[in-house]
């Protein structure tokens, strides 16, 4: 059974789920989410001998929301998941994060290789800094209407989400999924700057069979708080590239895997296709090439549960 406590850290507090006993497996939600996107993954990786735990991170669910938006930098994200292990009692960890939680995954092992045994990110690939600041480059190449853009105007994406958290989580997720017409790979996230985003979104009768009623009660549930501390990671984009200025040009050195959706908007993004086809080259522990999911959209570890547990558990044993 997966059991729920609060852990100190950091000074803050979060909330995390955890069940199995063994390795430990630190698993990073993304947005908009909470530790419940990782519910098929539990069951699977405890019977495989695992430690499994997932966190509420900082700004969702139980777990404590700093009002500081400068709080919510890659370095306090990271510091948590360092701060996590080591309140859990161990030394070292697999690290395995999807959407935003695949970042600081990805950054966890660059900054902290020591306790990172190895390291999953699914949809959003390795952190390869660019030549510039992604807030501007972002609004020069889409004319302000990239997502990342809208959700860094204050209090607007805010506003938009909560006005109806359960519409607002169905239409989000079923735009993103594998299931959405029309939606899926070659396209890009792009807001209506007097509608706003969800006015674009069609509003499913009947969500994806992967998606239960349960599943979007239990993320209703975890956005009581609003949507201002999971957005307040986009606010500290152009400050996180700041920030990781002394990396520049480094890679992930921890064995790692890397797996994505056919239909996932994510690596559609300006350049990714370009990178997932270099990482091999580019990532010298990569254990296996690219895994691509066939017909799978966004919510990685939801929509195709068997075939992602297979794959992280085929990785887990494969690390040293």
């Amino acid at each position: 059974m997966v059991e729920h406590r609060m852990v100190e850290v950091n000074g803050i507090r979060l909330h995390i789920a955890e069940q199995g006993d063994g390795p430990l497996v630190v698993l990073l939600h993304g947005f908009p989410e909470s530790w419940h996107s990782w519910h098929h993954q539990f069951g699977p990786l405890a019977a495989a001998g695992y430690r499994v735990v997932a966190p509420d991170q900082r700004g969702y669910g139980g777990s404590d929301h700093p009002d500081d938006v400068e709080a919510y930098t890659i370095f306090h994200l990271v510091g948590d998941v360092v701060g996590l292990i080591r309140a859990l009692g161990e030394e070292t960890a697999y690290v395995v994060g999807h959407d935003w939680g695949a970042p600081v995954a990805w950054h966890t092992a660059l900054f902290r290789p020591d306790v990172v045994r190895g390291v999953a990110g699914l949809s959003v690939p390795p952190p390869f800094r660019g030549s510039q600041p992604p807030l501007p480059a972002m609004e020069k190449m889409f004319d302000g209407r990239f997502y990342w853009n809208y959700f860094n105007r204050p209090g607007v994406a805010d506003a938009e989400f909560a006005a109806d958290t359960r519409t607002s989580l169905r239409k989000f997720f079923t735009w993103a999924s594998g299931d959405a017409p029309g939606g899926g790979e070659g396209t890009q996230p792009l807001v209506d700057p007097e509608r706003g985003w969800l006015a674009t979104m069609p509003d499913p009768e009947v969500l994806p069979e992967w998606f239960s009623e349960a599943d979007l009660d239990a993320l209703t549930e975890s956005f009581a708080k609003g949507f201002t501390g999971a957005l307040n990671w986009y606010r500290n984009l152009d400050r996180n590239w700041e920030l990781t200025a002394p990396w520049q040009g480094a890679v992930v050195s921890r064995p790692a895997l890397y797996v994505y959706g056919e239909r996932d908007v994510v690596p559609a993004f300006p350049g990714t296709p370009e990178l997932i086809r270099r990482l091999p080259a580019l990532m010298p522990n990569l254990v296996r090439a690219p895994l691509e999911l066939a017909g799978c959209g966004h919510w990685t570890q939801q929509e195709r549960p068997d075939e992602v547990n297979a794959a992280l558990i085929d990785f887990l044993a494969a690390c040293p």
